[in-house]
């Protein structure tokens, strides 16, 4: 994600402060601790789950067109990141089409929206935030050869010149169903537009987000208990392409092998087993650049919260190195887990930092 298309900033600290505060966040300001200094807390690092579509290329669009589509079924999880690039007004729309002669039943389980907007890294934040949360799911039927939207809200959205729609999705299908992401005019219909639309260029070498991958989520358990008591302050780092790599997959539009640098719509459910004795403190230190996003942590089995990184503004990462975000502090022997997904329009890698309380 190109940190230079971020827009003017419209939320207020005041508001920021409100969201954080309703959804239970640890407001905590953010703290110096450089991750790149510290030992690398070696993990084991699995992938599971459904395909993965990722559609963020063209990330800016230039014309009316189909940004990505393919044909799914079972277990899917769709990531959207588009900026309309264009003069005038328009219409981002994620449409679902059944291509087969049954009737498709779709369940939309778990999902989060951002925008249109011209704040970029609010509307990133945004998506983890409800993503994480968690809302209602919502089921779909589509008849056979017929379509129907993924996101009925999108359909009279409008998406003004340099405004960002972002979006992931996580949804199940018992029959094929074809996924178009498309732009389109604002005053065109949904479905008359999808039967003759293009599908638009990618953008070029490594800015060519768009595929789909197998394992749409990542298991990562590290290799040692740690231990308050010895083990001092240490890193784990994710979405560097290096300890924790880059998925791969295929553009379907065309065949040809694609990237997912960042490896954004990538969920990581991430537990880090430690001693009985002491406690430890977590921090997420962006390695990247600008960074805005949640993560989600369920601890003793039981008690559950949504955490803003950073908490007391905005964003970070891109003016002072080290600067981290406090996640908690818990007590050695219980169980944790944290959840996490790189958000849209901010820079990956990240790392978590672990250290004694003490």
């Amino acid at each position: 994600m190109n940190k230079n298309k971020i827009g003017i900033w419209l939320i207020s600290m005041a508001i920021l402060f409100q969201s954080t505060v309703s959804a239970g966040a640890v407001q905590q300001p953010t703290v110096i601790l450089n991750g790149a200094n510290l030992p690398e807390w070696k993990a084991t690092i699995s992938s599971y789950g459904g395909k993965l579509l990722l559609s963020d290329s063209p990330e800016t669009v230039p014309d009316d067109g189909i940004m990505y589509q393919d044909t799914v079924n079972g277990d899917n999880r769709l990531f959207f990141h588009h900026v309309n690039g264009t003069s005038t007004p328009k219409k981002i729309v994620v449409l679902l089409e059944n291509i087969t002669d049954k009737p498709a039943h779709v369940t939309v389980y778990k999902y989060g929206l951002g925008g249109p907007s011209y704040d970029f890294l609010e509307v990133g934040k945004k998506v983890q935030l409800d993503y994480i949360e968690g809302k209602d799911a919502y089921l779909l039927d589509v008849p056979t050869k017929e379509s129907i939207s993924l996101i009925p809200s999108l359909d009279h959205a409008v998406v003004e010149p340099n405004m960002l729609v972002n979006g992931m999705y996580d949804f199940t299908t018992d029959q094929p169903v074809k996924v178009k992401v498309m732009m389109m005019p604002v005053d065109a219909d949904v479905y008359n537009f999808a039967a003759s639309a293009k599908v638009l260029p990618a953008d070029v070498a490594q800015y060519r987000l768009r595929g789909t991958f197998d394992g749409k989520d990542r298991l990562v358990i590290p290799d040692k208990v740690y231990d308050a008591t010895q083990d001092g302050v240490v890193a784990f780092t994710l979405a560097d392409n290096a300890i924790d790599t880059y998925v791969k997959g295929i553009d379907a539009t065309d065949g040809t092998k694609t990237t997912n640098y960042g490896n954004y719509g990538i969920l990581y459910k991430i537990y880090v087993p430690s001693m009985a004795k002491g406690e430890m403190s977590y921090y997420l230190n962006p390695r990247g650049g600008e960074y805005a996003g949640w993560l989600g942590t369920k601890y003793r089995h039981q008690e559950v919260a949504t955490i803003a990184t950073p908490a007391d503004q905005m964003s970070f990462g891109s003016k002072v190195i080290g600067e981290s975000a406090y996640i908690g502090t818990y007590e050695g022997g219980k169980s944790l887990w944290l959840t996490f997904s790189p958000p849209g329009a901010s820079n990956l890698p990240i790392k978590f930092i672990i250290k004694p309380s003490k």
